[in-house]
């Protein structure tokens, strides 16, 4: 076995390779967007995301000979440093980076409190018989205070900002930094004038309230950040390995190959995807099912990287390893939940590239308004910082980010993977819901199998064809026959035909598995809810009836959900086998014996009526339904093609999961709505405001500030949805009526 490896690594070295930097310093999308864009055309770079909440850069390149030169000079030229990643060294960056926000924001915190007790004494001065000199010592002692502390805190900014201008990019920390540049220059100006204001404590305020919406919402990426690291931690970074001769070899998992056989003893997690060759134990898998109960695992049992081996010794021959378990597919997913741009998120974007020169043309002319109108240079100046202060586009940028965050992280709470960040907009939109039947609604019932008319030979020989197909009733059979015939090995050169089922040629003979007249008989209906699937050997044909078992909450979920939804099932299955589970849960409207092709006709159909459809399913031959739907889900147990096809994936054996999601979906998208909504109406009160001299610094920056932070201890709300709303108390739409 371990004489192979060498061979296979050989193999791969011609495959693309993956590199991951952390790249030290990101604060805003718009840089993340700007260095994605540069670093198109490089050569050997076939692809490259940036994940904010993690601020891990993932490559891949076409070959392990790349040249990453190019690449660090791009990020150079931005002004940002990357270092490799790693889970402890992205940890300890993000814990100072955590620190570092955290101490900005106290010392601008610390310093507005002194400045404004200053600033009360003058004002309250003012009104009565300050004098000169006094006020000119509180202005001094303010400006003591606020230089160095602003110096300090306002450097998330001014770090940003210094790269934006560099790289000949306008981001809003480019207006905010120079509002608050312009806001302490004048203070120092008026002061040494004697003027009676100044602008010290507005500055202060500006910087405090900024960096209390910027640690909030780092603090929110973290939250669903460590919820992909709790998932990083499941990773065992050593695995046993069982060489030629006998012997245990301990060796990285990254260096596993297919067709290895580690050994994984009692309280080891387990270090690639497999099944038992040898051994009987109990494995915690309840990351993957949500499931807290251990599931007992023996001979022909699949265990994936990260379970917990409970009581015995296991051996277990690899399937997959590094990259390619399902533990990396489902961390991907979460990074492309968080970093991937929902439609909402993208607007924003937009606006805010375009608004930030806006903001300072606005500015501008509000100064040289004034100047017309017989300001006085001063005064101009004063309403133009308050106006660049007030127009900063803080709760806009803001506006949609954060409560995506939200809801990825909730959702992944729950067990759901988004795959992309417009899956929110579009589940909310959902007017359909189309369930597949068999392994969506349904699940095999394994305790009553009617598989013993087999032979012991036949059984074994449809126990290794069923190693290829992922259809749930093939996969009970195959559970069935690792039970009675021990370890299987798949066969060679099976085909599997969607919605039909797999065959092949076997010492000569025509094998095949799947439906009855793919098997070659007629189709026949069966009573009492049972699902057929034909063995075929030869032209000799075994009808093997496996009866079902509806998922848990398949009922309560359904009925939640009509309550809100047209709901229909379409099955690949014959009637006898769908109309008793339609029954059962209360649904009128139902197809059987449709194939896959008719399937995606009927989701067309209904697009075409201007109905939206969430497609639910799990099989081979869900896929082109699933990827025709508008928005689409599958359990993380389907195929592979399924759930690269499916927008969401979600884990465990219940169906309320769904339900859950429509509900935060739609609580999100209201939530950004509203967030959008105030920072609109911010944006039309307080810029006239401002421009028309009605506003101070002072206020600008309360009032800024306090718009950013209101948005987004808004997106909070969407982390939950009441404990008493149905799914349909949360629709805004009445479009159902189609």
């Amino acid at each position: 076995m371990a004489e192979n490896a060498p061979a296979s690594a050989r193999a791969d070295a011609a495959a693309p390779v993956q590199l991951e930097l952390v790249v030290e310093g990101i604060a805003s999308a718009q840089a993340i967007a700007q260095i994605e864009q540069a670093l198109i055309g490089i050569p050997d770079l076939v692809y490259a995301r940036l994940n904010m909440t993690t601020r891990r850069l993932t490559t891949q390149w076409a070959h392990a000979g790349y040249n990453a030169a190019p690449l660090f000079a791009v990020l150079d030229r931005f002004g940002y440093r990357a270092v490799p990643f790693t889970t402890n060294q992205a940890e300890e960056e993000e814990s100072a980076r955590t620190k570092w926000l955290l101490r900005c924001l106290a010392v601008s915190g610390f310093a507005t409190m002194n400045v404004m007790l200053l600033s009360v004494s003058v004002w309250s001065g003012n009104v009565t018989e300050i004098s000169t000199e006094t006020r000119d010592l509180f202005h001094w002692l303010s400006a003591l205070i606020a230089l160095p502390a602003a110096g300090f805190a306002g450097q998330p900014f001014f770090f940003n900002a210094i790269r934006a201008i560099r790289s000949g990019e306008m981001v809003m920390d480019v207006p905010i930094s120079l509002g608050i540049l312009l806001a302490l220059g004048m203070s120092v100006y008026e002061t040494a004038h004697h003027a009676e204001h100044a602008y010290f404590d507005s500055a202060l305020m500006l910087l405090f309230f900024l960096l209390s919406g910027r640690v909030l919402d780092h603090v929110m990426r973290l939250k669903t950040r460590a919820t992909a690291a709790n998932l990083a931690a499941l990773r065992a970074p050593l695995a046993n390995r069982l060489a030629g001769d006998g012997s245990v070899v301990e060796v990285p998992a990254d260096a596993l190959v297919a067709g290895d056989v580690i050994v994984v003893a009692a309280g080891q997690r387990i270090a690639a995807d497999g099944v038992v060759v040898q051994g009987q134990s109990a494995v915690d898998e309840s990351f993957l099912t949500g499931e807290t109960d251990r599931r007992p695992v023996g001979i022909g049992a699949e265990v994936y990287a990260g379970m917990l081996n409970g009581e015995g010794q296991l051996q277990v021959r690899v399937a997959a390893a590094g990259r390619q378990t399902l533990l990396s597919e489902i961390e991907t997913l979460i990074d492309n939940a968080v970093t991937s741009k929902s439609r909402y998120v993208q607007v924003a974007d937009r606006v805010a590239r375009i608004y930030a020169p806006i903001v300072h043309v606005t500015a501008a002319l509000t100064a040289i308004g004034w100047l017309i109108a017989g300001a006085s240079l001063h005064d101009a100046i004063i309403i133009a910082i308050a106006v660049l202060i007030i127009t900063c586009p803080c709760a806009l940028a803001l506006a949609a980010p954060t409560v995506q965050v939200v809801v990825a992280g909730a959702l992944f709470r729950k067990g759901v993977l988004m795959r992309s960040g417009d899956v929110i907009e579009r589940m909310a939109e959902v007017d359909v819901i189309v369930f597949d039947k068999t392994g969506t609604l349904t699940l095999p019932d394994v305790s009553q199998p009617d598989f013993a008319r087999l032979s012991d030979a036949d059984l074994r020989l449809a126990g290794r064809l069923a190693q290829s197909s992922h259809h749930p009733l093939a996969r009970a059979l195959r559970d069935y026959a690792r039970q009675h015939c021990g370890p299987l090995v798949a066969l060679d050169d099976v085909q599997e035909i969607s919605g039909q089922g797999v065959c092949t040629t076997h010492d000569g003979e025509d094998v095949r598995l799947g439906s009855p007249v793919f098997c070659g008989l007629a189709d026949e209906a069966l009573p009492g809810g049972q699902s057929l699937i034909a063995f075929a050997r030869n032209g000799t044909v075994t009808l093997l009836p496996v009866g079902q078992v509806l998922r848990r909450d398949a009922v309560e979920t359904v009925r939640q959900l009509q309550a809100s939804y047209r709901v229909l099932v379409l099955s690949g299955d014959h009637a006898g086998a769908v109309e008793p589970v339609a029954r059962a849960l209360g649904i009128a409207e139902w197809q059987a014996g449709i194939k896959p092709a008719e399937k995606l006709a009927f989701l067309n159909r209904m697009k075409a009526e201007g109905l939206t459809v969430l497609m639910i399913g799990d099989g081979v031959n869900d896929a082109p339904a699933l990827a025709g739907a508008a928005v689409s889900m599958s359990p993380t147990t389907g195929a592979d093609v399924t759930q690269a096809a499916a927008d969401a994936l979600f884990m465990g054996e219940g169906l309320g999961v769904v339900a859950q999601t429509l509900a935060l979906c739609h609580k999100g998208r209201a939530v950004m709505r509203e967030n959008f909504l105030l920072a609109l109406v911010y944006n039309l009160v307080a810029v006239p405001l401002a421009m028309a001299g009605l506003v101070t610094p002072l206020i600008a920056a309360a009032a800024m500030s306090g718009s950013s932070v209101l948005v987004s201890v808004n997106a909070l709300r969407a982390r939950s949805v009441g404990q008493g709303q149905s799914v349909g108390q949360k629709r805004s739409d009445t479009r159902r009526s189609g």
